[in-house]
């Protein structure tokens, strides 16, 4: 996938007749499906086609999209499993202590002792906070899994892609 895009969701279904489209979001920013908003649809053959949303409403644990030309099941037919992405040039600004997952995935993971504990390779959405999935070097080693909260979160530097954490009795497996 190009750098210039980020994800924000997936199509994983059509909902009803009218091209409605039902899409598992992986975006914090609703106005990512404001009517007029620009997205990117990259099939699974890597084919990318170009929507604008035409409307955005909330059901259950999905988000349904219209598209603008799209208006029957047939049309969107061809979008289900598509991937949906945004320009990088799109992002919103962050608050100082906010970050996108795309800076914090890779980022190295070392203790204030200066320890190196592993990479983040994934993070997890779970409840009251993102919890960090640590890949550990150690041949055997389970993931560790760092919860983002400031008494074990103490520096996150992405220039240098480093996060230090401190140490905490049963953190790690």
């Amino acid at each position: 996938m190009d750098q210039d895009y980020l994800k924000v969701g997936t199509i994983v279904n059509t909902h009803g007749v009218r091209g409605e489209v039902r899409v598992i979001s992986v975006t914090d920013f609703d106005e990512r499906y404001e009517p007029g908003s620009e997205l990117i649809a990259i099939d699974d053959d890597g084919n990318e086609t170009s929507v604008v949303v035409e409307s955005h409403r909330g059901h259950k644990q999905f988000d349904l999209l219209t598209f603008e030309g799209y208006t029957s099941i047939e049309a969107v037919e061809s979008l289900k499993s598509a991937t949906l992405y945004v320009h990088v040039d799109e992002l919103h600004e962050l608050d100082d202590d906010e970050f996108y997952y795309f800076e914090i995935i890779g980022c190295q993971v070392y203790y204030t002792t200066g320890e190196y504990v592993g990479f983040i390779k994934e993070i997890m959405q779970p409840g009251a906070n993102d919890v960090w999935v640590v890949d550990r070097p150690e041949p055997g080693a389970k993931d560790a899994l760092i919860p983002f909260i400031d008494d074990i979160v103490k520096d996150i530097d992405l220039e240098n892609e480093r996060v230090t954490i401190a140490y905490m009795e049963g953190l790690l497996p």
